[in-house]
């Protein structure tokens, strides 16, 4: 039987033991297997069905940094093939489906992903913690514990890390997005000055999580966005755009922009109004070819009568909320007769 033998470090939690060593992804790939909860029949199931869209995502990470710290964890459950542990070293059988993966399938179905378009992955290292012949019980009990009481940081500080961190791992349209709203953020004549929350800053007077903000924004400046597709492409342009439209929207409700009861200071207000400008503005004004104040308000319905409050989203959940707030603009958008009239 042909084994691949490695050092390993002997840890134990409780009544529970399990083993830490390091592996060249070929190996991972080739013995791990993810076994679904709900499709497969055996002890130990307690994966998720994939996401091919998140296996797409590792399998770019792969190429272009391939950084993994964390432990891939898997359950040996070869009942004819054991795995022989020494003292300092470990040997594993290289028997496919031969251990579950209790916490990283989209990480290796990823690096798989890549080794298959690029060999040289194949010896990348990844570091793994193997428990032995586990139950379901066991199994649910370390899948529960990573995803519930190891939370991930809060995205409105991996965003804002995008700043520092090295050029392999930056995503343009995300730094991008970033410095959008910074901008909106930091400019005393912006509508949204000091409101979107920031780990970096001192205070933390905003209602919209900088996470939310980046996310919403990334859409209009991304490989193929609205914003592309026109070609506004420089920062100047695309944040004298976005700037002038949210300053029509403040410029309706007045000293009303700061009330609680306007719902464009929370982030489902946020989301909804820059659906409203993707949407109906973009187009707009592309054919217009004017992102100006003049030409942002004649698609700007609202008036003293049609006011959109929070009153009305109470209750609801972020999308929705977000929806609502999107058909209430886009009901109060004049229609194109009362925009302007054709000329030949």
């Amino acid at each position: 039987m042909v084994e691949h033998t490695s050092p390993h470090v002997p840890v134990r939690q409780g009544s529970t033991q399990f083993f830490l060593t390091n592996l060249p992804a070929w190996v991972v790939t080739t013995i791990s297997y993810a076994s679904v909860r709900g499709r497969d029949d055996e002890s130990g199931a307690v994966q998720r069905f994939l996401n091919s869209k998140r296996i797409g995502s590792i399998k770019s990470f792969t190429e272009r940094v391939g950084l993994f710290p964390a432990s891939i964890i898997l359950n040996w459950n070869n009942p004819e093939q054991a795995l022989k542990v020494r003292k300092s070293e470990i040997s594993i059988p290289l028997v496919q489906r031969s251990a579950q993966l209790i916490d990283g399938q989209h990480r290796v179905a990823g690096i798989r992903a890549a080794i298959e378009t690029d060999p040289k992955m194949r010896d990348l290292e990844l570091p793994v913690a193997i428990y032995d012949n586990l139950s379901t019980d066991k199994c649910a009990d370390i899948f529960i514990s990573i995803n519930t009481e190891q939370k991930p940081v809060p995205k409105s500080l991996v965003y804002d890390l995008y700043g520092v961190a090295s050029s392999e791992l930056k995503n343009p349209a995300v730094e991008r997005a970033k410095d959008l709203a910074d901008y909106l953020n930091e400019h005393e004549d912006s509508p949204y000055y000091r409101q979107i929350k920031s780990p970096s800053a001192r205070y933390q007077k905003g209602g919209i999580a900088l996470s939310t903000a980046v996310s919403v924004l990334t859409k209009l400046v991304e490989e193929k966005s609205e914003f592309e597709q026109i070609g506004l492409t420089d920062f100047e342009h695309q944040s004298k755009a976005i700037s002038n439209y949210l300053s029509i929207l403040s410029e309706h409700y007045g000293v009303d922009w700061s009330s609680k009861q306007n719902p464009f200071i929370y982030s489902a207000g946020f989301t909804g109004a820059m659906l409203f400008f993707s949407r109906r503005i973009i187009p707009y004004c592309n054919i217009q070819k004017s992102f100006s104040t003049e030409s942002i308000s004649a698609c700007v319905g609202l008036d003293a009568g049609n006011l959109i409050w929070q009153s009305e989203v109470k209750g609801k959940g972020g999308r929705i909320a977000s929806e609502y707030i999107y058909e209430r603009l886009n009901d109060a958008m004049p229609s194109a007769e009362e925009q302007s009239t054709f000329t030949f």
